[in-house]
């Protein structure tokens, strides 16, 4: 259990942020685990015959051209002699903590982003364990000392720069981006560094002949903010180096979900579809009770004889829209249901953010969904005054279990 050394201060005056972020996390520690795979391409995700995507591999099936959330058969058709693995998510998550508890030592303003990376603000921490670079090196020698695992760090006056910092040299690198001089430092790195910029957004943003961070800190904010809408500002605050967002740690759950126990096992694939659906009408009311979004859909199965399976898929952008998530939800369902009678569906999202960060705002270029958010309040506000069932969609009332 994390212990936090100092109490937590008021936030004021300029801040120092660390972002650490593990070195191809699952496969290192497959090759922890097992020394005989140690220096070989390992390749996390299942077997190549089957269909899924790559979680992750090591640096030495990277060198093949095989990346994270490639389809298994790709990654063997580049690296045939790559080792396939399932992964351990209890284990990975048992390391997780024990890394996030290193890191706790330092500083009580300490933020999971995921299962492999958080970030650390040390603003306050400096008096008593030095200035932030020396606290980054601490915490990634006593990663790998303690753990045996290798993590890169940035350090940063915001969380954009320590997350961009992080990523420049790995593995096992510690980048510190100053405040004096971080416009000039990113200027020359390529637009798809900047959080929310996928390969979507970077074409567009090439057509109007943006490649790089520099190029957008010289374009006009006003003009930029005219073809983008207010993610064009954010763009731009982003490409000059700002970020406010404060690290702290979170109280909200981290994740919402819902599950549904079939009173008879049933096969019929439209009718699951149609509880599902009736789920992600709930998680997505939840959501947007509390104020949150969320990005990763997470799919439960399970069928007659309990076998259980798990399924997750990221979304383009944080959602709290029923129709987001059920499109997502859906197809994991269609993608992995076997026919086999089913005796439990469930649907969650995870890697939740409040409405207001900046990390709801991945996907640039689309039109705010107006429509589907002033329905869904209208039905959140039907449910809340005259019960659940007093209105739902079509589908799952065609399908509605008998009371």
């Amino acid at each position: 259990m994390r212990q936090n050394k100092i109490s937590r201060p008021p936030c004021c005056g300029p801040r120092v942020i660390i972002h650490l972020d593990m070195d191809a996390f699952f496969a290192a520690v497959e090759q922890l685990d097992f020394p005989e795979l140690r220096g070989k391409p390992v390749i996390v995700g299942g077997a190549p015959n089957e269909r899924g995507v790559v979680s992750t591999c090591s640096y030495e099936a990277r060198k093949f051209g095989v990346r994270s959330a490639m389809s298994l058969t790709e990654a063997y058709r580049r690296c045939p002699q790559g080792i396939f693995v399932r992964g351990r998510g209890a284990r990975y998550r048992t390391i997780s903590e024990q890394v996030l508890d290193i890191m706790a030592a330092y500083s009580p303003l300490l933020e999971p982003v995921s299962i492999d990376e958080a970030f650390l603000d040390v603003t306050h921490s400096q008096n008593l364990f030095g200035e932030a670079p020396v606290i980054a090196r601490t915490i990634q020698a006593r990663v790998k000392n303690e753990l045996g695992l290798s993590c890169s760090l940035g350090v940063a006056p915001n969380k954009f720069l320590a997350k961009l910092a992080s990523d420049l040299k790995k593995p096992g690198g510690l980048v510190v981006i100053e405040r004096d001089t971080a416009r000039e430092t990113i200027a020359p790195l390529s637009i798809e560094r900047i959080w929310g910029v996928g390969p979507k957004t970077a074409e567009q943003l090439h057509r109007q002949g943006l490649m790089t961070i520099g190029d957008i800190q010289n374009c006009d904010p006003a003009l930029l903010a005219r073809r983008l809408g207010v993610h064009g500002h954010d763009l731009y605050r982003l490409a000059c180096g700002e970020d406010d967002r404060p690290v702290a740690n979170r109280e909200d759950p981290k994740s919402v979900g819902h599950e549904h126990t079939f009173d008879i096992d049933t096969a019929d694939l439209e009718a699951v579809k149609s509880t599902l659906l009736s789920l992600v009408a709930k998680v997505g009311r939840r959501l947007r009770k509390k104020k949150l979004r969320g990005k990763v859909v997470q799919l439960k199965l399970r069928y007659l004889d309990f076998t259980t399976y798990t399924r997750q898929c990221a979304l383009n952008a944080h959602t709290d829209l029923d129709h987001d998530i059920y499109r997502v939800a859906v197809k994991l369902l269609c993608d992995h249901f076997d026919g086999r009678p089913v005796r439990l569906i469930g649907v969650s999202m995870a890697q939740l953010c409040g409405l207001g960060e900046a990390a709801a705002q991945l996907s640039l270029f689309d039109a705010p969904p107006e429509k589907a958010q002033k329905l869904a309040r209208v039905m959140d506000a039907i449910k809340e005054k005259h019960g659940e069932k007093s209105i739902t969609y079509a589908k799952v009332k065609e399908y509605e279990d008998e009371p």
